[in-house]
This record gives structure tokens, sequence and C-alpha cells, in this order.
């Protein structure tokens, strides 16, 4: 997001990456303690900082330290959920309130900075036409995430690397895409649809195991790009199409695949429309119009957890429920449980929930 903020008289660009209102106030310094800088936060005063780059680092580190969220157990697993996440948006805010200002070139002038050009360009394309702010914090993530780019995420299921830049959800959880893998070895579609392709890791599944031709679609301009790589570096581009699309491609497919938002929460920036839905908008949007876009005896398939259901999120019976409701029967499942790292995690606040998670794809076809 990018809105307009005052330092003195100077206007300046400030940019942030979630919706976090901007600060309501700027100052200026080279010289400043955690302390000192966690109460202007604290007050929403942001600090633009204009020293050396890596004092900047430190003072975010101390900065963080500090605010790190105390978690404290909670009997009831919804107001465990939603204490996690209001301890986790807090802590982001005052973490992104330490600002450097970076050239209309994507340089920063700053001692001992270092030469972050491509992993901006990586975020924000072609270079600004004018200066602006970014929290230290958001840039040190893009600079992380550009060196992820360019090694790529091995998946086991296609034995390639799937490349993935800041913006777009990057498939770590491989196990989801075994799933598809699995399910698609079985399946005789010639034509699908891969909805909200993300990454493109599932279209590029679908082409290698199973049919022939595929649309791929997302509304996320980053995700497009992404996938529409991914897919050109496989050499899949004759079999798949990338479309900025949201949900369907005005066509019918033999198969529709779909891995939805798995929690029912609001997010709190662009790349986590890809983890939280409200009201599992998207799922509902997708069992109630797939079945126009399916062609006689078409299977939709959907990757679903059930960590809402141990969040106290939905129900157990919600999604047969929802089915049934939609005209939809399950013909057939595939579960497996997670290997990520948080699921290993005994001392994470939700690890009462992540222990039990179920990852399953339902195969349903119109009842």
């Amino acid at each position: 997001m990018e809105h307009t903020v005052f330092l003195g008289q100077q206007a300046w660009q400030y940019r942030n990456e979630s919706q976090q209102k901007p600060p309501r106030q700027l100052q200026s310094t080279a010289q400043l303690n955690a302390a000192q800088l966690l109460q202007a936060a604290r007050e929403g005063i942001a600090t633009v900082w204009t020293g050396d780059f890596y004092q900047a680092k430190q003072l975010l580190a101390a900065l963080k330290k500090r605010t790190a969220p105390k978690h404290k157990p909670c009997a009831d697993p919804r107001e465990a959920f939603h204490k996690y996440r209001l301890a986790q948006s807090q802590h982001s805010r005052l973490a992104n309130m330490l600002l450097l200002p970076v050239n209309a070139d994507y340089r920063i002038d700053l001692p001992r900075a270092p030469d972050v050009q491509a992993a901006l360009q990586a975020v924000y394309g072609t270079a600004s036409d004018t200066p602006f702010l970014l929290p230290l914090n958001q840039l040190l993530g893009f600079i992380g995430a550009y060196e992820w780019q360019k090694k790529g995420v091995w998946m086991d299921a296609l034995q390639a690397n799937i490349h993935v830049p800041f913006g777009v959800f990057s498939p770590i959880r491989g196990e989801y895409v075994e799933l598809v893998r699995q399910a698609a070895a079985q399946s005789q579609a010639r034509t699908a649809m891969d909805i909200g392709t993300g990454s493109g890791v599932l279209a590029a599944m679908l082409a290698k195991h199973s049919a022939a031709c595929i649309t791929a679609t997302d509304n996320n301009p980053r995700a497009v790009a992404c996938a529409t790589d991914n897919i050109a570096r496989l050499g899949l581009s004759s079999r798949v199409r990338v479309q900025m699309q949201d949900l369907f491609a005005n066509e019918s497919a033999d198969l529709i695949v779909c891995n939805p938002p798995w929690l029912p929460a609001r997010p709190t920036s662009a790349i986590e429309t890809a983890l939280y839905d409200p009201d599992h908008a998207m799922l509902h949007a997708l069992l109630h119009n797939a079945g126009r876009h399916l062609n006689d005896g078409g299977e939709l398939w959907i990757v679903m957890s059930d960590l809402a259901e141990h969040l106290g999120l939905r129900a157990a019976d919600d999604l047969q429920n929802w089915f049934a409701q939609t005209g939809w029967r399950v013909k057939s499942s595939l579960h497996t449980t997670p290997r990520h790292a948080k699921a290993q995690n005994t001392h994470d606040p939700l690890a009462f929930a992540r222990g039990r998670e179920t990852t399953t794809l339902y195969c349903l076809e119109r009842a």
C-alpha cells in the first residue's frame, strides 16, 4: 500500500505491503536506542533512520526482541487463535515503524547499505518515479524472499524447483502437492482448470501427470507473473495457459482443482489471502459455481486442511454439509499429515491444533 506522509514540510511516499495504517507522525535521526524507538512507535511516531545501515538492523533486532509476543495458554481454541493473530499483528506494526529512505533508483544512501536494487525490482518492478520510505523490517523480508526466489523450492512431486517471489505463497507445504500428484496419476481428464494458481505448482503437476490442456487463473498480478515464469521454466507453456482472472476462466473443463484458503479470518496483507479468507468466501463461490464450468462427468478437486476445525473456526461437519447443500458428493478422498516445521514445533502457541491437523484432497462429483 502507498500513502503520502510528511517529515516536517517534506512529503514522502510511504510504502507498506501490509494493510497497516501509515504512521501519524515521522521523526528523523541517526542516533536512537531501542527503548526510545519503541516508545515513539507506541505513540504512532515512525523513525526515519539516516545513520549506519547495520546499526539500523541491530536496532530493529533489539526492538523485535522487546516486543516478541508472549503467548499465554488459553483453554478456548478460537480465543487462542484470535489472540495469536492479534499479537502477531501488534508485533508487526511496531517492527514496521523503523523506516529507511529509498531513492527512486532503488538505492539506499546510508553508510554500509547493501545493494538492494534487484530485490526491490523483484517486488515493485521497474524503478520508481520518486523516492519513498520503506520499513526496514519489510526490506529485510524482500531481500530474503529474493534469495529464495533465485534458489527456488524443490518439489519432489515435480522433480524440479518452483521459483516464488515476494507476495506469492510458496509451496513449502509440499504434502498437498503430493496429494494432487497421487490423484492426477489416476485421472483421465484431458482438460483442467487450476483456480487460484499462485506459483503455478498444481497446474504444472496436472500437466506432468494428467490433463493435456490446463488453464490456470489467479487475481493477483504477482501470482500470474510467477506462475507464467514457472510454467515456462518447466517447458509447459504449450499446455498451460495462465490468466488474470477471479476464479473461473470463460470455458469448461473435465477437471477443476483448487487449494483455497484454509482459515476463515481476515488477511492483513496480499500474501495472506492464500491462507485467510473471511467466512470461507472463496470456497463457497467455488462450490456454488464450479458445476457450470465442468464438462459432463467432470470432477472438482478441493484441497483443504482441517486446522480450522481444531481451532474452533469451523464445525467438524461443515464441509460435508456445504458439499451436500451445493449438490456435490465425495467420490473419493486422499489424506496426509503436515510435515512442515510449525507442525513439529511444540512451542508454537497453536501446537495443540497443528499437531492434530490433517490435509485432505476431496474428489467431488455432481450428486
